[in-house]
């Protein structure tokens, strides 16, 4: 069990270095994107299914709660969070839905999408960045594998090229760090962490 539990680790830290360095320009140009945006007034959805929708969670508290005193709290909103919005859009409507409504009724231009995927194949997400990409939203997918149909309909996608879900959503977990940083590194704000 020693061995399978190092090699697992290594096989972990190897996906999330590989995925940082063939995606580093991206991250960058995001980033910049995203703290643009966040200045001139914009709010970030972020929208998952199952372990991507704690993630989902997750991405919003760093933005809206940050944990260093030295870094600005920012308007982010996980779409996920109003378990009696998702289950009478999925009841009255259909599951597909449940994220394309809420976009369409919060999200405005200069605003910002981030779905995240294992499997980029989740049609609810793919709904959604269609919809909010037609509501002038910057559309962005945080995908795995191939990235699937989600990271077509993304003006920004990053893919972890893996079939491992737990290496995906590994490497998830670090990017949404090394984009919360990132984002507020390219306000200018200290490189703290």
């Amino acid at each position: 069990m020693r061995d399978a539990l190092a090699r697992k680790v290594r096989e972990s830290r190897d996906t999330a270095l590989q995925f940082v360095e063939e995606n580093a320009d991206r991250i960058e140009a995001l980033a910049r994107e995203m703290g643009r945006r966040f200045r001139e007034g914009g709010r970030l959805y972020v929208m998952g299914n199952g372990g991507s929708a704690c993630d989902a969670l997750h991405v919003a508290v760093e933005f809206k709660h940050p944990i260093l005193e030295k870094r600005r709290a920012l308007p982010a909103e996980a779409l996920v969070g109003d378990v009696a919005t998702l289950t009478a859009v999925s009841n009255d409507l259909d599951f597909s839905r449940v994220f394309v409504n809420q976009i369409r009724l919060a999200g405005r231009p200069g605003d910002m999408a981030l779905a995240i995927s294992s499997s980029g194949q989740s049609a609810n997400l793919i709904y959604a960045l269609e919809a909010a990409r037609a509501a002038g939203l910057v559309t962005i997918a945080l995908c795995g594998k191939d990235g699937g149909r989600l990271a077509a309909v993304a003006d920004h996608s990053l893919i972890v090229p893996s079939f491992s879900i737990h290496r995906i959503q590994e490497t998830h977990t670090t990017m949404i760090h090394l984009l919360w940083d990132a984002v507020h590194l390219s306000f200018g704000e200290e490189d703290v962490i």
